[in-house]
């Protein structure tokens, strides 16, 4: 559980340092190509970590009040997959 805790934790960690990011750009995602990759790519990235943080979180509680056993854990692996 302190592990899943840790991964949640550096999950949202990162959005946060990429919500950073986007504030302190000194380019818009109308300036160009590179802006507009830039943007588009970590954007992406950063929902499927967004996406990713919730299916964690999720699977934290139902951890918590132990619906995962040895053989009935799909929910966690597919987490953990995606």
């Amino acid at each position: 559980m302190i592990a899943l805790l840790l991964t949640i934790f550096l999950a949202l960690t990162f959005t946060g340092l990429q919500v950073f990011e986007y504030i302190e750009a000194t380019f818009k995602i109308s300036d160009g190509i590179y802006g507009s990759t830039f943007f588009m790519a970590t954007g992406f990235h950063g929902f499927h970590v967004i996406v990713g943080t919730i299916f964690l979180t999720v699977c934290y509680f139902r951890l918590a009040k132990n619906h995962f056993t040895k053989n009935h854990h799909f929910g966690f692996e597919a987490a953990a997959w995606y």
